[in-house]
């Protein structure tokens, strides 16, 4: 296997010592023992638990070397082959750092309250067919995330794509900074993280801090449909940034959305992108995802891709599990659709997943169901935002709701009582109902906060009635 790292290589870049007799050459980068692999350098860092617990395990896993605290050396045999720095989380962003100065790679930079991983992949997909693409795995955009995402670059990638998230203001700064991007993309901004906001104006602040990291001579894609478009504009160009690029259906946009169809699995676009005509087909279905591939496409061209390429990979694209994923169900007598959107959930994104189930085919006698939990961090405007949820399900033609948690109890009451499938205090609370309630035709959605617990519904809805995944859209159609 080509190495990505040599040992003298991180030792310079970390400032590190070593002990023991290191593997020369280190495969890969890891944090976590249940999925390293034999001559990963694995780095024992301190979140959530502490890294240095599982050292032991990842040497015997078969790591090639141990970055570890030097505070903490003695916790480890003589002859262990370990890093030794002062902060393992330095040590990562000193070898991140490391990683962008040898790159030669284009990069682009995905920020925005919702659709960032759901762009990073598509990204990923439009660039992979144009040349060699690195991106970030997962939804790896904090400030553990983004460090790991570049040391795990290898040097001679043409294209690389990372994800940055932030819940507090001055989070976007440092990581922009270590991703330097040529290409910095915000999707949109929406009453997400309130709570720690108190308003939509600040998150757009926060977002626009991604434009401090541009590199010179670099472009800005913000969405022109979006309220805080002007606030966003006027940041990039406070930040020096000149290359504006609009994206969304306005007249003035530089990508910008001709015409579309949406169909029940995918979707069809006529764009202009940077003066240049595109007609393709996304192979995921929802009006969201048409809206973000004008900045993927974008970006695509701004960092010298094949927009033809680009376009025309995009047929290829699938919603990933717990963000659109489908499945279909088999319950006595015939077969159901199960969209999984249990991820995450804010307002914006609960708007596009219920417009998504009202697009889904049902069967004869078929019905919508949308099963709902809490979105949070939403401050005291959360009552408001969730019963605010009903004018959206009238609009979808959703039949039948059932919801958990308290938040979700005040759009339950703003239901029609011939919309209300059923309400309990907590996901696992309602899981019987829900799996009570499936037929032959219907389509379901499950979406809510990671913290309201709904994936679990969903794994019980595929356990009861032996899922299946759906067959693929034919996006050639």
């Amino acid at each position: 296997m080509t190495a990505l790292w040599t040992v003298p290589d991180m030792v310079r870049a970390m400032r590190a010592d070593i002990a023991g007799a290191p593997a020369a050459d280190i495969t890969g980068v890891s944090i976590d023992t249940r999925t390293i692999e034999k001559g990963e350098a694995f780095f024992a860092l301190t979140d959530v638990r502490d890294g240095h617990d599982f050292v032991e395990a990842a040497l015997k896993a078969g790591a090639g070397v141990a970055v570890v605290a030097r505070a903490k050396r003695d916790r480890f045999p003589a002859d262990a082959p370990l890093l030794l720095v002062d902060d393992v989380l330095d040590g990562l962003r000193d070898l991140a750092h490391a990683a962008r100065a040898r790159m030669t790679a284009k990069v682009i930079a995905v920020t925005g309250s919702v659709g960032k991983t759901g762009t990073k992949e598509a990204l990923r997909l439009a660039l992979s067919a144009d040349g060699e693409t690195h991106a970030s795995v997962a939804s790896y955009n904090n400030h553990w995330g983004v460090p790991l995402s570049l040391a795990r670059c290898p040097a001679d990638v043409k294209y690389a794509i990372f994800e940055i998230g932030m819940n507090h203001a001055g989070e976007i700064t440092p990581l922009t900074k270590l991703v330097r991007p040529h290409v910095a993309i915000v999707t949109t901004v929406e009453a997400v993280h309130l709570e720690y906001f108190g308003s939509i104006e600040k998150i757009a602040d926060a977002k626009a801090e991604i434009f401090l990291g541009l590199e010179p001579g670099g472009a800005a894609v913000i969405n022109r449909d979006n309220s805080q478009y002007e606030r966003l504009a006027a940041a990039a160009k406070a930040a020096g940034v000149r290359n504006i690029v609009r994206f969304g259906e306005d007249a003035s946009c530089d990508a910008r959305l001709i015409r579309f169809v949406l169909r029940a699995d995918n979707s069809c676009v006529h764009a202009d992108i940077l003066g240049q005509e595109a007609h393709y087909k996304l192979g995921a279905p929802g009006k969201h995802l048409v809206k973000n591939s004008l900045a993927v496409l974008a970006a695509a061209s701004l960092a010298g891709a094949d927009l033809a390429l680009a376009a025309l990979a995009l047929g290829k694209l699938r919603a990933p599990t717990g963000r659109g994923a489908r499945m279909i169900l088999h319950p006595s007598g015939g077969t159901a659709l199960l969209i999984d959107e249990s991820y995450n959930a804010n307002p914006a994104s609960m708007a596009a997943a219920i417009a998504l189930l009202g697009q889904a085919d049902t069967g004869p006698r078929g019905r919508r169901i949308a099963v709902l939990g809490d979105m949070l961090e939403l401050g005291s405007d959360g009552e408001r935002l969730h019963s605010a949820l009903a004018a959206e399900l009238e609009t979808a033609r959703v039949d039948l709701v059932f919801c958990s948690g308290p938040l979700m109890q005040s759009l339950f009451q703003a239901l029609p009582s011939n919309r209300r499938g059923g309400y309990a205090g907590t996901a696992a609370e309602l899981e019987p109902a829900v799996l009570g309630a499936i037929r032959p035709g219907d389509a379901v959605m499950v979406k809510g906060s990671f913290g309201s617990r709904m994936a679990p519904i969903v794994k019980a809805l595929e356990k009861t009635y032996a899922g299946t995944p759906a067959p693929e859209a034919d996006a050639g159609a």
